[in-house]
């Protein structure tokens, strides 16, 4: 397969980075954000280069961009590949340079969003600009979408999309996004490359203790701070079972081939996962988020002054769930709060299993161990969630597919919505290649 990846382009997605970096998208929760200049920004590129982009808005400012890349076979299902545009906000002060600068420094590219996602939107939107310039065309149509909104409750974003431009989706069956295909070094010296196939649930909950308000300075056996307190700490202490998901079965498997060790008898009665793991070395934290559903306290809130008992306090869990575990959380849930404290999900969203034999999924890890030889493409279930939730509503089933070649020590996940988020060039350019093979050859 001819490559078509050139300089320009080379330069171009290191460009587009820091361009999108610049516009700040920061996105504070509760409606409050703006996308519109990255959208406008994609936007422009797009019709440039002849492709010719719907703008989309549930509130103003709030923008979306869709478009279609025509493919020459029009009898296979389209391709969706989506990235969003929003990102977490970031304090100036803690940075070593201007979280919205986009500077080149050190062989990166600094700023919020330069891993998550930004980097990726600069990769499909070069990447198909570089497809227009040589007049390649994919096999299958390809979608692209750029949304708003995806790090709060994808309202504005994939979810209005879903909901009211289905129609824009029209053939798609399978669709690409982020966190998958970055460079995991293991203490043994392997490279590994996890290609995400699944992504836990979203289980955001409230749960609420009513009890009998009176003064701080007489016994109360109805403290409704007393009671939530009790329920919060049977939640966060829960040892939650053992679930072997197909992806996390499938991930346990491949990495303790390339370790050398056997697994055992996975559906062995007693099986110890955690044993496992501490054969599989660092390459067992690619699975330990996932073997089980997980419920974190996060937030208290209760009363106004020290010498008032309240007749209610509240908290908020992080609850996520494995795919098929949905029934287990809630009758767990009921289980561990009891009687005297209410939960209700204050932000629910579904688990994903896309199928890791599926000749898509050959093909993303083709297209990875092609630019990295002797390295290892390997199944891998996301600890949180993307906006492939969404686009799952219109059957697309969703990978995790944003390639990025990364040097031993880069601590990748540590960038995620943290401080001096950056990526390397040298990473951007290997995505780009990534893409352009795997996008083809679907």
């Amino acid at each position: 397969m001819a490559e078509h990846i050139d300089a320009r382009a080379l330069a171009e997605v290191v460009e587009a980075t820091a361009d999108l970096i610049r516009c700040d998208t920061t996105n504070r929760g509760g409606g409050e954000g703006r996308e519109r200049p990255a959208a406008e920004y994609v936007a422009a590129r797009l019709a440039d280069a002849g492709i010719e982009p719907r703008l989309l808005e549930k509130a103003p400012g709030r923008t979306n961009v869709v478009a279609r890349v025509p493919g020459t076979d029009p009898s296979a299902g389209a391709l969706l590949v989506h990235g969003h545009l929003d990102v977490v906000p970031a304090d100036p002060a803690e940075w070593s340079v201007h979280p919205f600068s986009g500077e080149l420094r050190d062989g990166c590219v600094w700023g919020r969003g330069a891993i998550d996602m930004k980097n990726m939107d600069a990769m499909v939107l070069t990447l198909v600009r570089a497809w227009a310039r040589a007049g390649v065309r994919p096999r299958r149509d390809v979608v692209l979408a750029f949304t708003a909104d995806e790090e709060d409750s994808a309202e504005y974003g994939a979810a209005f999309l879903a909901e009211r431009h289905a129609a824009l989706f029209e053939g798609c069956t399978e669709g690409l996004s982020e966190s998958g295909a970055f460079t995991v070094h293991t203490d043994d010296g392997q490279r590994l490359y996890p290609v995400a196939s699944a992504e836990r649930g979203t289980a955001w909950l409230r749960l609420t203790a009513r009890g009998t308000a009176g003064h701080g300075s007489k016994v109360n056996r109805a403290n409704a701070v007393t009671r939530l307190s009790a329920a919060v700490t049977r939640v966060g202490a829960h040892a939650w079972p053992l679930r072997l998901t197909p992806t996390v079965r499938a991930a346990l498997v491949r990495l303790a081939a390339l370790r050398g060790v056997e697994t055992g008898d996975l559906d062995a009665p007693g099986f110890d996962a955690d044993a496992l793991l501490e054969r599989l070395g660092t390459a067992a934290e690619l699975v330990r988020p996932v073997l089980r559903n997980s419920a974190n306290p996060t937030m208290l809130v209760a009363g106004y002054k020290v010498n008032v008992i309240p007749g209610s306090a509240t908290a908020f869990v992080d609850g996520r769930v494995l795919p098929g575990g949905e029934e287990e959380f809630a009758r767990t849930l009921d289980e561990l709060t009891g009687p005297e404290v209410t939960w209700e999900y204050q932000h629910r969203e579904i688990p994903l299993e896309a199928p890791v034999d599926s000749p898509t999924y050959a093909t993303l890890c083709e297209a990875v161990e092609h630019f990295d030889p002797g390295a290892h493409a390997v199944p891998y279930c996301m600890a949180g969630g993307t906006d492939a939730k969404q686009f799952s509503r219109l059957g697309v089933a969703g990978y995790g597919f944003s390639p990025l070649r990364l040097p031993p020590g880069f601590d990748y996940g540590a960038l995620f919505h943290g401080v001096d988020e950056r990526v390397p060039v040298d990473a951007l350019h290997f995505g780009l290649r990534v893409l352009d093979r795997a996008l083809r050859a679907l």
